[in-house]
């Protein structure tokens, strides 16, 4: 092969922080923190001590998603190894996190309604400067962590970032966010932070807008970190054939791509909007889908709308990165230990231009706007606000993107509806069967909670009977149930089977049906889908 080469289309990128598989509230240091404290740790000593169960556990699929690493029981003493490297290197994570706990217990026990001033010298060292001690207007005492700070805290370590690079060659990949990544002849390591410029040269790689000539296979090596040993394994993920050129749209009207999950792009004469990332790889496979080879070389506006790991997809943001202008997140920084700033967090790992917006705010792009609409739900009742149902106009075509919103106040969309009306269509999520509070945010919480209390809160999206009532509310042309999380080259991180007899599969079936006899088209996305709207 050549020196100079191109980024093979099954090449997988896999972003890590100390081997876990990155997402959002790794990124984030008190999230990390807590994480690495409260999950990793755990999981680790329970695969150390009993790996048996973890081998029986990814066996059943009544289990799947659940705290198990998958690795047969001959890996014992690797993650014995890494559970005592992480507890060496990442010693101040640990220690915020037990400050975490501490303090918690320390408000619960002495902020009764005075003054906090006094309370200020007892908080634990890690937390020191970190944080400010306040009340609701019940009495009740919070927490405010200032979280640009903590960025520039030891609790924030670009250095346990790095990329694991390997041939993919179907859609199977287990479950991603409780299995550490072993080194393995079959990866390549390129550790590297996240926002090194050298993973856009990769990335770019990958097209012919990205690197027309190709890319300087031995320089970039260089430029990961690549280690000697695995220069030969780096130089196999490359090709000496050029990928086609994708032009971009020039037709009238806007072109929508489902692109699964709930990744939608619209192109239009004058710009480009994708909404919530997520990417398929490319090799041969069914169904078909769009993947990175399909993407536009320019993608001047992503959109996303919530901070969960299946909308916020670090292994598809980064490879994207290159191309993008600018990123569009719901408004944060309310200092939330359970609500991180999606703009910090992306500004850490090096995207340049990131635009917060609110509800009812509206952002005028080329030929069109986006406006913030209220999310409610989806959450399991924490106090969230980085969530927003986007509504996109391009001419004269409107689409709103109302992600998972739970529609438990269905009279929100009687006030909105002035704002969200005259749609054309309307994508809603029904993935009304989530997972319970502490899937995803266990290791957050200060306290222990009943499992008759984390049953009950749900990481779900809306039944028939919730979306039928954004549906008759806001009258769109069409609706199209999105966000299931069905593409199997998702199932690394969402964890879902469905048969025909799943709430989910019933309850979306429903919705179209009622659509249909309202005489508003409908149907519920898979894999792939396009569309041209004539202006």
């Amino acid at each position: 092969m050549a020196a100079r080469a191109w980024l093979r289309q099954n090449v997988q990128i896999e972003p890590l922080w100390n081997r876990w598989y990155a997402w959002s509230h790794l990124i984030s240091p008190a999230t990390a923190a807590m994480n690495a404290a409260n999950g990793h740790a755990k999981i680790l000593k329970s695969y150390v001590s009993a790996p048996e169960v973890h081998a029986a556990a990814v066996q059943n699929p009544e289990m799947l998603g659940g705290p198990f690493v998958d690795y047969e029981g001959g890996r014992v003493d690797e993650i014995q190894a890494l559970l005592e490297r992480s507890q060496r290197e990442q010693a101040p994570l640990h220690a915020f996190a037990a400050g975490v706990k501490a303090l918690d217990e320390l408000l619960a026990a002495e902020a009764k309604g005075m003054a906090m001033e006094p309370l200020y010298a007892r908080v634990p060292e890690p937390l020191r400067g970190h944080v400010e001690l306040v009340y609701d207007l019940g009495g009740t005492p919070r927490v405010r962590f200032l979280e640009p700070l903590l960025y520039r805290s030891a609790v924030y370590d670009p250095r346990a970032q790095s990329l694991s690079l390997s041939l993919i060659e179907g859609d199977h990949r287990a479950f991603a966010l409780s299995t550490p990544r072993l080194p393995s002849p079959s990866l390549v390591e390129a550790p590297v932070p996240f926002a090194d410029e050298a993973v856009d040269r990769l990335s770019a790689a990958r097209s012919i807008e990205g690197a027309p000539e190709g890319v300087d296979v031995p320089a970039l090596a260089e430029a990961l970190g690549v280690a000697a040993a695995s220069r030969e394994a780096f130089s196999r993920l490359f090709t000496d054939a050029a990928p086609p050129s994708r032009p971009p749209f020039a037709g009238e009207g806007v072109r929508v791509r489902y692109l699964g999950h709930a990744s939608v792009l619209l192109e239009s004469k004058e710009t480009t909007v994708l909404v919530d990332p997520t990417l398929s790889y490319g090799y041969a496979a069914e169904p078909a889908r769009f993947t990175y080879a399909d993407l536009p070389a320019r993608i001047d506006w992503v959109v996303i709308t919530h901070n969960h790991q299946d909308h916020f997809l670090l292994e598809t943001l980064l490879q994207i990165r290159h191309r993008v202008g600018t990123v569009i997140v719901p408004r944060g920084g309310s200092g939330a230990l359970q609500d991180p700033s999606l703009r910090l967090a992306l500004r850490a790992i090096g995207f340049p231009r990131v635009v917060e917006l609110d509800v009812l705010e509206t952002l005028d792009i080329p030929g069109g706007s986006i406006t913030g609409l209220p999310f409610l739900g989806e959450h399991a009742d924490l106090d969230i606000a980085t969530k927003l149902a986007h509504l996109v106009q391009l001419g004269t075509y409107r689409a709103l993107f109302a992600a998972d919103s739970d529609n438990v106040e269905p009279r929100l969309y009687d006030h909105v509806k002035d704002v969200a009306g005259g749609l054309t269509s309307l994508f809603v999520g029904m993935e009304c069967a989530g997972a319970p509070l502490s899937w995803l945010y266990g290791p957050l919480l200060t306290r222990p909670i009943t499992r008759k209390v984390d049953q009950s809160r749900r990481l779900s999206g809306s039944d028939a009977k919730k979306a039928l009532a954004i549906v008759e509310r806001l009258r769109p042309r069409e609706v199209f149930v999105y966000a299931m999380g069905q593409e199997p080259w998702l199932g690394y991180v969402m964890s879902v089977r469905y048969t025909p007899e799943s709430k989910p599969i019933v309850e979306s079936d429903a919705l179209v049906r009622a659509c249909a006899e309202r005489e508003i088209r409908a149907e519920r996305l898979y894999a792939r889908m396009e569309r041209v709207y004539a202006p």
